[in-house]
Protein backbone atom coordinates (compact mmCIF):
# COMPACT_ATOMS: atom_id res chain seq x y z
CA UNK A 1 0.00 0.00 0.00
CA UNK A 2 2.37 2.57 -1.15
CA UNK A 3 0.77 6.39 -0.94
CA UNK A 4 0.06 7.63 -4.82
CA UNK A 5 0.87 10.83 -4.65
CA UNK A 6 -1.68 13.13 -5.82
CA UNK A 7 -0.53 15.97 -7.84
CA UNK A 8 -1.91 19.64 -6.01
CA UNK A 9 -0.84 23.04 -7.27
CA UNK A 10 0.09 25.86 -4.53
CA UNK A 11 -2.07 28.60 -4.34
CA UNK A 12 -1.14 31.99 -5.92
CA UNK A 13 -2.39 34.78 -5.09
CA UNK A 14 -3.96 36.70 -7.14
CA UNK A 15 -1.65 39.98 -7.17
CA UNK A 16 1.58 38.18 -7.21
CA UNK A 17 3.51 41.56 -5.89
CA UNK A 18 4.63 44.54 -6.71
CA UNK A 19 8.07 43.22 -8.35
CA UNK A 20 10.34 45.35 -11.02
CA UNK A 21 10.94 43.94 -14.45
CA UNK A 22 13.08 41.17 -12.94
CA UNK A 23 12.79 38.80 -11.77
CA UNK A 24 11.35 36.21 -14.07
CA UNK A 25 7.37 36.20 -14.16
CA UNK A 26 7.76 32.41 -13.07
CA UNK A 27 9.79 33.17 -10.43
CA UNK A 28 7.31 35.82 -9.01
CA UNK A 29 4.40 33.34 -9.15
CA UNK A 30 6.76 30.99 -7.22
CA UNK A 31 7.93 33.34 -4.67
CA UNK A 32 3.96 34.48 -4.06
CA UNK A 33 3.17 31.05 -3.63
CA UNK A 34 5.97 30.95 -0.53
CA UNK A 35 4.26 34.15 0.98
CA UNK A 36 6.81 36.47 -0.76
CA UNK A 37 5.62 39.66 -2.69
CA UNK A 38 7.84 42.23 -1.95
CA UNK A 39 11.44 42.48 -3.47
CA UNK A 40 12.81 42.90 0.15
CA UNK A 41 11.92 39.79 1.16
CA UNK A 42 14.40 38.31 -1.46
CA UNK A 43 17.05 40.66 -0.17
CA UNK A 44 19.45 38.18 1.86
CA UNK A 45 21.43 41.25 3.43
CA UNK A 46 23.22 40.59 6.58
CA UNK A 47 22.72 43.92 7.57
CA UNK A 48 18.87 42.52 7.55
CA UNK A 49 19.28 39.58 10.77
CA UNK A 50 17.43 39.84 13.66
CA UNK A 51 19.47 41.72 16.15
CA UNK A 52 21.29 39.33 19.02
CA UNK A 53 19.86 41.56 21.30
CA UNK A 54 15.96 39.66 21.02
CA UNK A 55 17.50 36.51 22.39
CA UNK A 56 16.64 35.79 25.67
CA UNK A 57 19.45 34.90 28.26
CA UNK A 58 22.38 36.21 25.57
CA UNK A 59 23.48 38.96 27.89
CA UNK A 60 23.64 37.26 31.28
CA UNK A 61 25.30 33.89 29.10
CA UNK A 62 27.87 37.04 27.50
CA UNK A 63 28.66 38.06 31.01
CA UNK A 64 29.69 34.56 32.13
CA UNK A 65 31.53 34.11 28.82
CA UNK A 66 33.51 37.84 29.79
CA UNK A 67 33.94 36.56 33.58
CA UNK A 68 35.42 33.09 32.23
CA UNK A 69 38.16 35.23 28.70
CA UNK A 70 39.65 37.20 31.76
CA UNK A 71 40.51 35.06 34.54
CA UNK A 72 41.80 32.25 31.86
CA UNK A 73 39.30 30.20 32.66
CA UNK A 74 38.94 27.14 31.15
CA UNK A 75 35.74 26.35 28.68
CA UNK A 76 34.98 23.05 27.20
CA UNK A 77 32.06 23.34 24.40
CA UNK A 78 29.27 20.37 24.57
CA UNK A 79 28.05 19.87 21.39
CA UNK A 80 26.01 16.73 19.65
CA UNK A 81 26.57 13.74 17.13
CA UNK A 82 24.67 15.06 14.30
CA UNK A 83 25.56 17.41 11.79
CA UNK A 84 24.01 20.80 13.28
CA UNK A 85 26.08 20.05 16.90
CA UNK A 86 29.27 19.36 14.93
CA UNK A 87 29.36 22.20 12.93
CA UNK A 88 27.55 24.52 15.95
CA UNK A 89 30.60 22.99 17.84
CA UNK A 90 33.32 23.81 15.49
CA UNK A 91 31.39 27.67 15.17
CA UNK A 92 31.84 28.26 19.04
CA UNK A 93 34.87 26.65 19.11
CA UNK A 94 36.60 28.63 16.19
CA UNK A 95 34.42 32.06 16.98
CA UNK A 96 35.42 31.43 20.97
CA UNK A 97 39.63 31.64 19.58
CA UNK A 98 38.33 34.29 17.57
CA UNK A 99 37.09 36.71 20.52
CA UNK A 100 40.12 35.95 22.61
CA UNK A 101 39.46 32.40 24.65
CA UNK A 102 42.99 30.47 24.88
CA UNK A 103 42.11 27.73 26.73
CA UNK A 104 38.97 26.06 25.19
CA UNK A 105 38.16 22.58 24.46
CA UNK A 106 35.42 20.63 23.13
CA UNK A 107 33.55 17.13 24.42
CA UNK A 108 30.79 14.78 22.62
CA UNK A 109 28.68 12.48 23.47
CA UNK A 110 29.15 8.89 22.28
CA UNK A 111 25.72 7.97 20.71
CA UNK A 112 26.58 4.37 21.84
CA UNK A 113 27.71 4.79 25.34
CA UNK A 114 26.46 8.37 26.62
CA UNK A 115 23.05 8.61 24.41
CA UNK A 116 21.49 12.06 23.52
CA UNK A 117 23.03 15.71 25.01
CA UNK A 118 25.06 16.28 28.38
CA UNK A 119 25.12 13.70 30.83
CA UNK A 120 26.38 13.26 33.99
CA UNK A 121 28.85 10.45 32.66
CA UNK A 122 29.93 12.99 29.98
CA UNK A 123 30.76 15.43 32.93
CA UNK A 124 32.88 13.12 34.78
CA UNK A 125 34.89 11.85 31.63
CA UNK A 126 35.40 15.88 30.92
CA UNK A 127 36.40 16.19 34.35
CA UNK A 128 38.71 13.23 34.43
CA UNK A 129 40.22 14.79 31.00
CA UNK A 130 40.92 18.02 32.50
CA UNK A 131 40.95 18.59 36.25
CA UNK A 132 41.03 22.25 35.90
CA UNK A 133 37.24 22.64 34.66
CA UNK A 134 36.64 21.63 38.73
CA UNK A 135 36.06 24.88 40.95
CA UNK A 136 35.58 27.23 38.05
CA UNK A 137 35.54 25.90 34.34
CA UNK A 138 32.65 26.99 32.10
CA UNK A 139 30.69 24.40 30.32
CA UNK A 140 29.01 25.74 27.35
CA UNK A 141 26.40 23.03 25.33
CA UNK A 142 25.74 23.56 21.61
CA UNK A 143 22.57 21.94 19.97
CA UNK A 144 21.31 20.39 23.63
CA UNK A 145 20.75 20.42 27.22
CA UNK A 146 17.54 21.94 27.65
CA UNK A 147 16.35 18.97 28.87
CA UNK A 148 19.65 17.64 30.53
CA UNK A 149 18.60 18.10 34.57
CA UNK A 150 20.70 15.44 35.57
CA UNK A 151 23.79 16.69 33.29
CA UNK A 152 23.74 20.53 34.49
CA UNK A 153 23.29 19.21 38.17
CA UNK A 154 26.61 17.01 37.75
CA UNK A 155 28.84 20.00 36.15
CA UNK A 156 27.49 22.21 38.81
CA UNK A 157 28.19 19.97 41.59
CA UNK A 158 31.78 20.28 40.35
CA UNK A 159 31.54 24.15 40.44
CA UNK A 160 31.12 24.61 36.52
CA UNK A 161 29.13 27.36 35.49
CA UNK A 162 26.91 26.34 32.80
CA UNK A 163 25.29 27.98 29.77
CA UNK A 164 22.62 26.27 27.68
CA UNK A 165 22.62 26.94 23.72
CA UNK A 166 19.78 25.55 22.35
CA UNK A 167 16.88 24.87 20.14
CA UNK A 168 14.92 22.07 20.49
CA UNK A 169 11.36 22.50 22.61
CA UNK A 170 11.93 22.66 26.02
CA UNK A 171 9.83 20.14 28.74
CA UNK A 172 8.08 21.21 31.68
CA UNK A 173 10.62 22.49 33.81
CA UNK A 174 14.28 23.95 32.50
CA UNK A 175 17.49 22.61 34.03
CA UNK A 176 19.43 24.67 36.87
CA UNK A 177 21.79 25.74 34.29
CA UNK A 178 23.31 29.45 35.49
CA UNK A 179 22.15 31.10 31.80
CA UNK A 180 19.96 29.20 28.66
CA UNK A 181 19.88 30.84 25.63
CA UNK A 182 17.33 28.70 23.39
CA UNK A 183 14.73 30.67 21.11
CA UNK A 184 12.30 28.24 21.76
CA UNK A 185 11.63 28.75 25.62
CA UNK A 186 8.39 30.03 26.60
CA UNK A 187 8.47 34.22 26.65
CA UNK A 188 11.16 34.09 24.03
CA UNK A 189 11.00 37.49 22.32
CA UNK A 190 12.85 36.17 19.64
CA UNK A 191 10.95 36.44 16.63
CA UNK A 192 12.26 33.88 14.62
CA UNK A 193 11.74 30.29 15.81
CA UNK A 194 13.98 28.11 13.54
CA UNK A 195 16.99 28.63 14.60
CA UNK A 196 19.31 25.70 14.25
CA UNK A 197 21.98 25.05 17.26
CA UNK A 198 24.04 26.12 14.72
CA UNK A 199 22.19 29.44 14.57
CA UNK A 200 21.64 29.98 18.26
CA UNK A 201 25.70 29.20 18.96
CA UNK A 202 26.73 32.12 16.30
CA UNK A 203 24.13 34.59 17.48
CA UNK A 204 25.67 34.31 20.98
CA UNK A 205 28.60 34.67 19.19
CA UNK A 206 27.75 37.99 18.00
CA UNK A 207 26.18 39.20 21.26
CA UNK A 208 29.44 38.47 22.98
CA UNK A 209 31.28 40.50 20.23
CA UNK A 210 28.84 43.48 20.91
CA UNK A 211 29.05 42.68 24.97
CA UNK A 212 33.15 42.38 24.87
CA UNK A 213 33.21 45.30 22.74
CA UNK A 214 31.32 47.72 25.05
CA UNK A 215 33.21 46.45 28.52
CA UNK A 216 36.20 47.52 26.75
CA UNK A 217 38.06 44.14 26.66
CA UNK A 218 38.76 44.14 22.79
CA UNK A 219 41.15 47.77 23.51
CA UNK A 220 42.13 46.47 26.63
CA UNK A 221 44.41 43.44 25.23
CA UNK A 222 45.15 45.01 21.90
CA UNK A 223 43.11 42.76 19.90
CA UNK A 224 41.17 43.50 16.54
CA UNK A 225 37.80 42.83 16.51
CA UNK A 226 37.07 39.40 14.06
CA UNK A 227 35.22 39.27 11.49
CA UNK A 228 32.52 36.08 12.53
CA UNK A 229 30.93 36.43 9.13
CA UNK A 230 33.75 33.58 8.10
CA UNK A 231 31.99 31.25 10.04
CA UNK A 232 28.96 31.20 8.40
CA UNK A 233 29.57 28.48 5.83
CA UNK A 234 29.21 26.17 8.90
CA UNK A 235 26.17 27.97 9.49
CA UNK A 236 24.68 27.06 6.37
CA UNK A 237 25.48 23.76 6.35
CA UNK A 238 23.96 22.77 10.14
CA UNK A 239 21.20 24.93 9.00
CA UNK A 240 19.92 22.91 5.89
CA UNK A 241 21.51 19.56 7.37
CA UNK A 242 19.33 20.14 10.40
CA UNK A 243 16.11 20.29 8.04
CA UNK A 244 14.97 23.77 10.43
CA UNK A 245 12.47 25.90 8.57
CA UNK A 246 14.15 28.43 6.51
CA UNK A 247 12.30 31.64 7.14
CA UNK A 248 13.71 34.77 6.29
CA UNK A 249 16.13 35.25 8.84
CA UNK A 250 17.73 31.43 7.99
CA UNK A 251 17.65 32.23 4.27
CA UNK A 252 19.94 34.63 4.94
CA UNK A 253 22.40 32.76 7.35
CA UNK A 254 22.44 30.16 4.51
CA UNK A 255 22.63 32.33 1.65
CA UNK A 256 25.65 34.24 3.01
CA UNK A 257 28.10 30.73 3.93
CA UNK A 258 26.73 29.56 0.05
CA UNK A 259 28.53 32.70 -1.37
CA UNK A 260 31.52 32.29 1.30
CA UNK A 261 32.02 29.10 0.18
CA UNK A 262 31.26 29.42 -4.05
CA UNK A 263 34.32 32.42 -3.07
CA UNK A 264 36.36 29.96 -2.32
CA UNK A 265 36.21 31.15 1.31
CA UNK A 266 34.63 28.28 3.30
CA UNK A 267 36.68 26.06 5.56
CA UNK A 268 39.34 23.22 4.41
CA UNK A 269 37.01 20.84 5.59
CA UNK A 270 33.76 21.72 3.64
CA UNK A 271 35.75 22.00 0.39
CA UNK A 272 37.22 18.79 0.98
CA UNK A 273 33.97 17.21 1.37
CA UNK A 274 32.44 18.66 -1.38
CA UNK A 275 35.79 17.34 -3.56
CA UNK A 276 34.51 13.95 -1.72
CA UNK A 277 31.37 14.55 -2.72
CA UNK A 278 32.42 15.61 -6.31
CA UNK A 279 30.47 18.96 -6.16
CA UNK A 280 32.04 22.24 -7.26
CA UNK A 281 31.93 24.71 -4.93
CA UNK A 282 31.65 27.49 -7.33
CA UNK A 283 27.97 26.73 -7.93
CA UNK A 284 27.38 25.16 -4.77
CA UNK A 285 23.80 25.82 -3.45
CA UNK A 286 21.57 24.68 -0.26
CA UNK A 287 20.53 21.12 -1.84
CA UNK A 288 24.64 20.59 -1.84
CA UNK A 289 24.91 20.88 1.77
CA UNK A 290 22.03 18.46 2.81
CA UNK A 291 22.48 15.54 0.46
CA UNK A 292 26.15 15.66 -0.24
CA UNK A 293 27.89 16.76 2.52
CA UNK A 294 25.54 17.22 6.18
CA UNK A 295 25.00 13.36 5.50
CA UNK A 296 28.48 12.81 5.32
CA UNK A 297 29.44 14.65 8.90
CA UNK A 298 25.89 12.93 9.96
CA UNK A 299 27.42 9.04 9.20
CA UNK A 300 30.05 9.76 11.65
CA UNK A 301 28.04 10.44 15.08
CA UNK A 302 25.86 7.33 13.62
CA UNK A 303 28.05 4.78 12.74
CA UNK A 304 31.30 5.66 14.63
CA UNK A 305 32.84 9.12 16.22
CA UNK A 306 31.36 12.22 15.52
CA UNK A 307 34.83 13.77 16.18
CA UNK A 308 35.99 12.72 13.30
CA UNK A 309 33.62 15.10 11.51
CA UNK A 310 34.20 18.09 13.83
CA UNK A 311 37.86 17.94 13.48
CA UNK A 312 37.39 17.31 9.93
CA UNK A 313 35.50 21.46 10.17
CA UNK A 314 38.00 22.50 12.67
CA UNK A 315 41.02 21.90 10.73
CA UNK A 316 42.51 24.87 8.30
CA UNK A 317 45.16 22.03 6.53
CA UNK A 318 43.76 20.91 3.31
CA UNK A 319 45.58 17.57 3.02
CA UNK A 320 44.46 16.68 6.89
CA UNK A 321 40.57 18.06 5.53
CA UNK A 322 40.60 15.54 2.87
CA UNK A 323 42.10 12.82 4.59
CA UNK A 324 39.27 13.26 6.99
CA UNK A 325 36.88 13.85 4.28
CA UNK A 326 37.71 10.58 2.40
CA UNK A 327 37.16 8.83 6.13
CA UNK A 328 33.59 10.35 6.89
CA UNK A 329 32.74 9.56 3.04
CA UNK A 330 33.63 5.95 3.78
CA UNK A 331 31.78 5.99 6.73
CA UNK A 332 28.69 7.45 4.74
CA UNK A 333 29.13 4.61 2.19
CA UNK A 334 28.47 2.11 5.03
CA UNK A 335 25.55 4.12 6.18
CA UNK A 336 23.98 3.52 3.07
CA UNK A 337 24.55 0.12 2.86
CA UNK A 338 23.43 -0.62 6.21
CA UNK A 339 19.85 2.25 5.51
CA UNK A 340 19.15 0.24 2.43
CA UNK A 341 18.75 -3.54 4.12
CA UNK A 342 17.25 -2.20 7.35
CA UNK A 343 14.65 -0.13 5.11
CA UNK A 344 13.80 -3.44 2.63
CA UNK A 345 13.33 -5.37 6.27
CA UNK A 346 10.94 -2.41 7.38
CA UNK A 347 8.79 -2.60 4.19
CA UNK A 348 8.82 -6.47 3.99
CA UNK A 349 7.40 -6.10 7.33
CA UNK A 350 4.64 -3.65 6.40
CA UNK A 351 3.72 -5.71 3.06
CA UNK A 352 3.04 -8.80 5.22
CA UNK A 353 1.31 -6.79 7.48
CA UNK A 354 -1.07 -5.26 4.89
CA UNK A 355 -1.56 -8.68 3.21
CA UNK A 356 -2.07 -10.60 6.27
CA UNK A 357 -4.76 -7.99 7.85
CA UNK A 358 -6.13 -5.39 4.92
CA UNK A 359 -4.77 -1.72 4.17
CA UNK A 360 -7.36 -0.70 6.54
CA UNK A 361 -5.52 -2.29 9.35
CA UNK A 362 -2.13 -0.27 9.00
CA UNK A 363 -1.67 2.16 12.03
CA UNK A 364 -2.10 5.60 11.11
CA UNK A 365 1.16 5.81 13.68
CA UNK A 366 3.63 3.49 12.62
CA UNK A 367 6.02 2.04 15.17
CA UNK A 368 8.38 -0.64 14.09
CA UNK A 369 11.16 -2.49 15.38
CA UNK A 370 13.78 -5.33 14.59
CA UNK A 371 16.38 -6.63 16.69
CA UNK A 372 19.27 -6.31 14.39
CA UNK A 373 18.66 -3.07 13.23
CA UNK A 374 20.58 0.11 14.03
CA UNK A 375 19.98 2.08 16.73
CA UNK A 376 22.22 5.33 14.52
CA UNK A 377 20.24 4.58 11.50
CA UNK A 378 16.32 4.51 12.87
CA UNK A 379 15.80 7.96 11.90
CA UNK A 380 16.62 7.44 8.74
CA UNK A 381 14.29 4.16 8.30
CA UNK A 382 11.34 6.45 9.45
CA UNK A 383 12.21 9.06 7.14
CA UNK A 384 11.56 6.42 4.51
CA UNK A 385 8.87 4.57 5.64
CA UNK A 386 7.08 7.82 6.15
CA UNK A 387 7.20 8.93 2.68
CA UNK A 388 6.04 6.20 1.68
CA UNK A 389 3.05 5.41 3.39
CA UNK A 390 2.72 9.20 3.86
CA UNK A 391 2.09 8.42 7.82
CA UNK A 392 3.68 8.85 10.74
CA UNK A 393 6.72 6.66 11.59
CA UNK A 394 8.84 5.36 14.72
CA UNK A 395 11.46 2.98 14.50
CA UNK A 396 12.95 1.72 17.09
CA UNK A 397 16.75 -0.58 17.49
CA UNK A 398 18.23 -2.10 20.74
CA UNK A 399 20.54 0.64 22.16
CA UNK A 400 23.07 -2.44 22.13
CA UNK A 401 23.77 -5.95 22.44
CA UNK A 402 22.09 -7.68 24.76
CA UNK A 403 20.22 -4.46 26.45
CA UNK A 404 16.75 -4.22 27.18
CA UNK A 405 16.84 -0.62 26.33
CA UNK A 406 15.46 0.45 23.52
CA UNK A 407 16.09 3.70 21.44
CA UNK A 408 13.97 4.91 18.50
CA UNK A 409 13.82 8.28 15.90
CA UNK A 410 10.35 9.44 14.29
CA UNK A 411 9.26 11.19 11.41
CA UNK A 412 6.07 12.78 11.07
CA UNK A 413 4.15 14.36 8.66
CA UNK A 414 2.64 18.18 8.39
CA UNK A 415 -0.26 18.85 10.80
CA UNK A 416 0.85 16.10 13.30
CA UNK A 417 3.09 17.85 15.94
CA UNK A 418 5.66 14.48 17.11
CA UNK A 419 7.06 15.58 20.47
CA UNK A 420 4.23 17.07 21.60
CA UNK A 421 2.61 13.65 20.67
CA UNK A 422 5.23 12.09 22.69
CA UNK A 423 4.30 14.26 25.81
CA UNK A 424 0.51 13.14 25.42
CA UNK A 425 1.60 9.49 25.81
CA UNK A 426 3.67 10.06 28.51
CA UNK A 427 0.90 12.11 30.24
CA UNK A 428 -1.36 8.49 29.45
CA UNK A 429 1.25 6.54 30.21
CA UNK A 430 3.87 7.94 33.00
CA UNK A 431 6.97 5.89 32.95
CA UNK A 432 6.25 4.40 29.82
CA UNK A 433 8.96 6.88 28.38
CA UNK A 434 12.23 6.52 29.54
CA UNK A 435 13.44 9.65 27.70
CA UNK A 436 12.03 11.43 24.95
CA UNK A 437 12.19 15.22 23.28
CA UNK A 438 12.72 16.66 19.90
CA UNK A 439 10.54 18.64 17.10
CA UNK A 440 7.57 18.93 15.39
CA UNK A 441 8.29 16.93 12.76
CA UNK A 442 11.49 14.67 14.12
CA UNK A 443 11.61 13.39 17.67
CA UNK A 444 13.71 10.77 19.96
CA UNK A 445 13.05 8.92 22.18
CA UNK A 446 13.88 5.75 24.71
CA UNK A 447 11.89 2.87 26.29
CA UNK A 448 12.25 -0.57 27.58
CA UNK A 449 11.76 -2.69 24.99
CA UNK A 450 8.97 -4.61 26.69
CA UNK A 451 6.88 -1.59 26.62
CA UNK A 452 7.48 -1.49 22.72
CA UNK A 453 3.62 -2.93 21.64
CA UNK A 454 1.97 -0.50 24.61
CA UNK A 455 3.69 2.32 23.24
CA UNK A 456 2.95 1.32 19.40
CA UNK A 457 -0.80 1.08 20.58
CA UNK A 458 -1.02 4.23 22.35
CA UNK A 459 1.23 6.23 19.59
CA UNK A 460 -1.53 4.63 17.26
CA UNK A 461 -4.19 6.18 19.40
CA UNK A 462 -2.59 9.50 19.73
CA UNK A 463 -2.01 10.00 15.50
CA UNK A 464 -5.56 8.83 14.90
CA UNK A 465 -7.38 11.37 17.30
CA UNK A 466 -5.00 14.17 15.87
CA UNK A 467 -4.69 13.32 12.09
CA UNK A 468 -7.59 13.50 9.74
CA UNK A 469 -7.91 11.39 7.11
CA UNK A 470 -7.59 13.77 4.34
CA UNK A 471 -3.72 14.39 6.42
CA UNK A 472 -3.17 10.92 4.74
CA UNK A 473 -3.38 11.98 1.33
CA UNK A 474 0.15 11.83 -0.35
CA UNK A 475 -0.08 15.26 -1.84
CA UNK A 476 3.01 16.36 -4.55
CA UNK A 477 2.53 20.56 -4.15
CA UNK A 478 3.89 21.91 -7.42
CA UNK A 479 3.95 25.02 -8.90
CA UNK A 480 1.68 24.51 -11.72
CA UNK A 481 2.28 24.24 -15.67
CA UNK A 482 5.39 25.86 -17.11
CA UNK A 483 4.70 27.27 -21.00
CA UNK A 484 6.78 26.24 -23.42
CA UNK A 485 8.54 29.18 -23.80
CA UNK A 486 9.52 28.40 -20.02
CA UNK A 487 11.40 25.63 -20.26
CA UNK A 488 14.86 26.90 -20.84
CA UNK A 489 18.38 26.74 -19.84
CA UNK A 490 18.18 29.99 -18.72
CA UNK A 491 14.96 30.05 -16.38
CA UNK A 492 16.54 26.81 -14.82
CA UNK A 493 19.75 28.51 -14.22
CA UNK A 494 17.76 31.35 -12.43
CA UNK A 495 15.85 29.06 -10.02
CA UNK A 496 19.03 27.33 -9.04
CA UNK A 497 20.20 30.34 -7.32
CA UNK A 498 17.12 32.12 -6.44
CA UNK A 499 16.50 30.36 -3.04
CA UNK A 500 18.10 29.07 -0.81
CA UNK A 501 15.57 26.26 -1.28
CA UNK A 502 15.04 24.20 1.67
CA UNK A 503 12.42 23.33 4.58
CA UNK A 504 9.39 24.80 4.29
CA UNK A 505 10.77 27.30 1.40
CA UNK A 506 10.16 24.15 -1.16
CA UNK A 507 12.39 24.20 -4.27
CA UNK A 508 10.03 24.79 -7.29
CA UNK A 509 8.14 21.65 -8.70
CA UNK A 510 6.29 22.14 -11.92
CA UNK A 511 3.54 19.74 -13.64
CA UNK A 512 2.39 18.89 -17.07
CA UNK A 513 2.19 16.26 -19.60
CA UNK A 514 4.30 15.08 -22.28
CA UNK A 515 4.44 12.61 -25.14
CA UNK A 516 7.35 9.93 -24.79
CA UNK A 517 9.62 10.29 -27.69
CA UNK A 518 12.49 7.96 -26.40
CA UNK A 519 13.96 6.43 -23.54
CA UNK A 520 17.26 4.25 -22.41
CA UNK A 521 17.61 2.52 -19.16
CA UNK A 522 20.62 3.83 -16.96
CA UNK A 523 22.24 2.56 -14.58
CA UNK A 524 20.06 -0.95 -13.90
CA UNK A 525 17.09 1.19 -11.79
CA UNK A 526 17.11 5.28 -13.90
CA UNK A 527 15.57 6.30 -17.27
CA UNK A 528 17.07 8.68 -19.45
CA UNK A 529 14.44 10.28 -21.52
CA UNK A 530 13.29 12.52 -23.91
CA UNK A 531 9.62 14.53 -23.94
CA UNK A 532 7.71 16.75 -26.23
CA UNK A 533 4.65 19.19 -25.85
CA UNK A 534 2.81 21.04 -27.61
CA UNK A 535 4.94 24.80 -28.62
CA UNK A 536 8.55 22.70 -28.26
CA UNK A 537 10.53 22.69 -31.83
CA UNK A 538 12.70 19.95 -30.25
CA UNK A 539 12.92 17.29 -27.32
CA UNK A 540 13.71 18.36 -24.26
CA UNK A 541 15.98 15.70 -21.85
CA UNK A 542 14.88 14.37 -19.24
CA UNK A 543 15.79 12.26 -15.89
CA UNK A 544 13.83 9.92 -13.62
CA UNK A 545 16.14 8.24 -10.55
CA UNK A 546 14.73 4.85 -9.64
CA UNK A 547 11.72 5.05 -12.15
CA UNK A 548 12.74 1.53 -14.18
CA UNK A 549 11.15 -1.50 -12.73
CA UNK A 550 11.06 -3.53 -16.23
CA UNK A 551 8.37 -1.95 -17.91
CA UNK A 552 8.57 0.97 -20.18
CA UNK A 553 7.02 4.31 -19.32
CA UNK A 554 3.85 5.61 -20.27
CA UNK A 555 3.96 7.36 -23.86
CA UNK A 556 1.95 9.91 -22.73
CA UNK A 557 3.00 10.79 -19.19
CA UNK A 558 2.43 13.05 -16.85
CA UNK A 559 4.76 14.28 -14.93
CA UNK A 560 6.31 16.29 -11.04
CA UNK A 561 9.22 17.96 -12.40
CA UNK A 562 11.75 20.53 -11.70
CA UNK A 563 14.29 22.29 -14.57
CA UNK A 564 17.68 21.40 -13.75
CA UNK A 565 21.11 22.54 -15.26
CA UNK A 566 22.86 19.26 -16.39
CA UNK A 567 26.38 19.73 -16.74
CA UNK A 568 28.97 17.75 -18.88
CA UNK A 569 32.04 18.06 -20.04
CA UNK A 570 31.99 21.83 -19.85
CA UNK A 571 28.30 22.01 -21.62
CA UNK A 572 25.45 23.25 -20.07
CA UNK A 573 21.73 22.20 -20.71
CA UNK A 574 18.50 21.97 -19.70
CA UNK A 575 16.88 18.62 -18.09
CA UNK A 576 14.05 18.15 -16.49
CA UNK A 577 14.53 15.97 -13.22
CA UNK A 578 11.17 13.71 -12.67
CA UNK A 579 9.98 13.74 -9.21
CA UNK A 580 6.86 11.38 -10.33
CA UNK A 581 5.34 9.90 -13.07
CA UNK A 582 1.88 8.71 -14.01
CA UNK A 583 0.01 7.99 -17.02
CA UNK A 584 -1.98 10.67 -19.19
CA UNK A 585 -5.74 10.14 -19.11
Amino acid sequence: MIARPRIQRRTVPATPGDWPSSPHPVLARIFAARGIISPNEIEHRLAALLAPTQLGGATHACELIEAALRADAPIVIVGDFDADGATGTAVAMRGLRMLGATRVEYGVPNRFTHGYGLSAALVDELIARNPRLVGHGLLITVDNGVAAHAGVAAAKAQGLRVIVTDHHLPGETLPEADAIVNPNLDGDAFPSKALAGVGVMFYLLIALRGHLRAQGLFAERHLPEPDLSTLLDLVALGTVADLVPLDRNNRILVEAGLKRIRAGRGCAGIAALMASGKRDPARVVASDLGFVVGPRINAAGRLEDIRLGIECLLTDDPAQARRLADMLSAINHERRDLQAGMVEQAEAAVEQWLAQRGPQSLPVGMVLHEPDWHHGVVGLVASKLKERFSRPVIACAPAGEGSDEVKASGRSIDGFHLRDALAEIDARAPGLLQRYGGHAMAAGLSLDRANIVRFGELFDMVARERIAPEQLDSVLLTDGELGADDLTLDLAEQLRYAGPWGQAFPEPLFDGEFVLVDWRVVGETHLRLRLLRDGLAAPVEAMWFGGYDGTPPPSRLRTAYALEVNEWNGTRRLQLLLRHVEKAV
